[in-house]
């Protein structure tokens, strides 16, 4: 047996040079003429017309290969015949009733034969498997796959005795590893174009089965970094290859998860929290000094590092970076023979409450080089240290000043629940510039903010991740959609879909052209979406291209002086290229915290004062949040913290404290939210603390803060 399988081995060499090329083409061309049979050619895909996926990751240079068209005749390898192609061993229906019989006759040979014979060469795996076994395929939407045979006979496996499963291991235990890396070595080495039909056909697999190929990948990285029995695996310098391949691949998948809207798994489900153990300042030093080439570093696949893995990274790396800039100020200080200040190295503002905003701007527009120092604020005219809490003071309400719907700079949306950039024309935008610096410094001295954004938001913040250094080229230009704008206002989004789907005579029943309006200070403007917009009707066959720029002039053109400021704002403070590793979503959960609540973690990290957590009031407390549903549970923490939403580091990360208030038990709860404390009146019954709580907490807005 083991003599024929190695013939026919020698022989698919022969018909199939690479695994590449079995991607590629799936089955050779045929191609006569009157005289002669020609030699097998590789049938490349027909990419015209296909959409591309995003880059496998950051500027990965992809290797080349040489066409055999571009070798001269000489070199090429001499005319092949034309191979016999194998016919298809057996039908689905066929592989299952062969099944069926085991269960009466135990008799495996039947399975064990079809497994081998089918596995043991590319043109019999074609003819097992392929909906045709003799066409080429060139399409992203069908990789000509009878995908269902596949997973009966991938499934049918966990079924069968051990030495079948070794001959067609599922890769599922160390023992199998090294094949598996061999294959992930081929798959992460094709050339460009089979990673792109790669990602396309990866997408159409079912969530369960595309969940189980991530995980595993996740598994063999975590058990190659960190082995439970290190001799199961070959040395480390001996397969320095392996964790690469597997990234690439997993690059792939998440490609392919990309490309589907909603993503198949949720983008969390590709973070490996093993790395959260390594030395993570090393990969991004590595990745800094390498970039994409030379030595391998994890960040250039930032998709499997966890959030809180790239907090850690984004905070080093500011740590680094104020460390810095706080010595130089000492040099330069030193240097002058002038004497050190401590207070040189902080970012000191010094505003008063009835000035807020343009005392704010004010301080950070003069100490523009200082803002990568730690931030320490102080209230002119009041004593006391600021040991944090006044440092929360001031985001909280100069956040709730600025996105007052009176101040006029940001819309709130009410079917959203969320602010947006006000289009209104002005002469000074550097209140845009503020907020974005808030934003900046609230990422980089870990506050989290109450700001009601859009995902869309923060996808225009990353566009580009570093700022360019040529000022002509714009930023916080992003391709935008219906589903962007159905995030910030959902009515108008409707609309514009019924405008797409209507049936009957667009010109005629609506009346548009490729102008729009827009109210400002109570004056109607009107915009062309194109030159001479206001002359073009919209009809049935441009109607895609009208709802595409109206998105576009909305959520881009008409605010793009407001968003680049405030782009430029945010990037004052957080320039690093540790920004890179951000996707849009980890970006607004290190600016507003996690919306995911576990009152249960929040209860086992809580401090008391002047209270035990056995105390009878404690007891009552918890008994009446835990069975709270989720929105009073947010309003009690808005109430305590200034914020619904939990930080990248979990409930113990609030520092939440619950303080003995020595009142009469007729009074409301008290919050102190710049120190996320809850001052408790030792309320005797559980009846009497859930309704003044729930009163409290239902009725804060305006004097929660104190």
């Amino acid at each position: 047996s083991r003599s024929k399988q190695k013939q026919n081995k020698q022989e698919a060499k022969g018909q199939i040079s690479t695994f590449s090329s079995f991607i590629s083409t799936g089955s050779q061309k045929k191609e006569t003429t009157e005289n002669r049979s020609s030699p097998t050619h590789l049938v490349f895909p027909n990419i015209k017309n296909v959409r591309d996926p995003p880059p496998v990751c950051l500027d990965v240079r992809q290797k080349q290969r040489i066409s055999t068209d571009s070798l001269s005749s000489e070199t090429k390898a001499p005319a092949l015949p034309e191979p016999v192609l194998p016919v298809q061993p057996k039908t689905m229906k066929d592989f299952q009733e062969d099944m069926e019989k085991v269960k009466s006759s135990g008799d495996w040979k039947a399975i064990h034969d079809f497994y081998l014979k089918t596995f043991d060469s590319f043109p019999e795996l074609n003819a097992a498997f392929k909906k045709d076994a003799t066409a080429s395929f060139n399409t992203i939407e069908d990789s000509g796959i009878n995908a269902k045979f596949v997973n009966a006979v991938y499934d049918a496996l966990l079924n069968t005795p051990q030495d079948i499963q070794k001959t067609n291991p599922q890769f599922n235990n160390t023992s199998t590893y090294v094949i598996y890396a061999h294959l992930l070595r081929q798959i992460a080495t094709l050339v460009e174009a089979d990673h792109h039909f790669l990602a396309h056909w990866f997408k159409k697999l079912s969530q369960k089965r595309f969940k189980q190929l991530v995980e595993r990948l996740l598994q063999f990285i975590s058990l190659r970094l960190f082995p439970a029995k290190p001799e199961e695996f070959p040395p480390i310098t001996k397969c320095s290859w392996w964790i690469p391949s597997a990234s690439k691949v997993l690059a792939l998948l998440n490609t392919a998860n990309n490309l589907v809207h909603p993503p198949l798994i949720p983008y969390t489900d590709f973070y490996n929290s093993t790395l959260d153990h390594i030395d993570l300042m090393e990969e991004y030093h590595t990745w800094q000094s390498f970039g994409n080439s030379h030595r391998f570093s994890f960040c250039q696949y930032p998709f499997v590092i966890s959030i809180a893995a790239k907090k850690i990274i984004i905070q080093r790396d500011s740590e680094q970076q104020m460390i810095s800039i706080a010595r130089q100020s000492l040099v330069d200080k030193v240097s002058r023979r002038q004497r050190p200040d401590m207070n040189m190295l902080f970012l000191n503002m010094k505003v008063r409450r009835t000035h807020l905003v343009s005392d704010s701007l004010d301080e950070l527009t003069r100490k523009r080089a200082d803002l990568k120092k730690k931030l320490k604020v102080t209230f002119v005219g009041e004593a006391g240290l600021d040991m944090g809490g006044l440092t929360k003071e001031w985001f909280l309400l100069l956040i709730r000043q600025i996105f007052h719907p009176d101040y006029g700079m940001f819309t709130y949306h009410k079917d959203s629940q969320c602010h947006w950039f006000s289009s209104f024309k002005c002469d000074n935008y550097s209140e845009f510039r503020l907020v974005g610096i808030l934003m900046g410094l609230a990422v980089y001295n870990s506050i989290t903010l109450d700001i009601r954004f859009p995902p869309c938001c923060y996808k225009k913040l990353l566009s580009p991740p570093i700022v360019p250094s040529d000022q002509n080229i714009p930023v916080g230009i992003c391709s935008v959609n219906i589903d962007d704008l159905c995030q910030i206002m959902p009515e108008l989004a409707h609309g514009l879909s019924e405008l797409l789907s209507y049936e009957g005579n667009v010109e005629e029943d609506f009346y548009s052209t490729f102008q729009v309006f827009q109210e400002e200070f109570g004056i109607i403007k009107s915009y062309n979406l194109k030159p001479g917009g206001d002359k073009i009707p919209v009809t049935n066959q441009n109607r895609k291209e009208y709802v595409q720029l109206y998105i576009d002039f909305l959520l881009n053109k008409s605010i793009y002086k407001q968003f680049s400021a405030f782009y430029y704002g945010f990037h004052s403070v957080c320039a690093s290229n540790a920004l890179m590793l951000l996707c849009p979503e980890e970006v607004e959960i290190l600016v507003c915290g996690s919306p995911e609540l576990d009152m249960h973690a929040l209860q086992r990290s809580t401090q008391y004062d002047g209270y035990a957590k056995t105390d009878l009031t404690i007891r009552y407390f918890w008994e009446v949040v835990l069975g709270f549903p989720l929105d009073l549970q947010k309003k009690l923490l808005h109430f305590t913290t200034g914020s619904d939403r939990v930080p990248v580091g979990g409930m113990a990360d609030l520092n939440f404290k619950i303080s003995k208030n020595e009142t009469s038990t007729n009074w409301l709860p008290v919050a102190h939210t710049c120190f996320n404390q809850l001052c408790l009146p030792p309320y005797k019954s559980k009846k009497d603390l859930k309704q003044k709580l729930i009163i409290g907490i239902s009725n804060s807005e305006g004097f929660g803060l104190e």
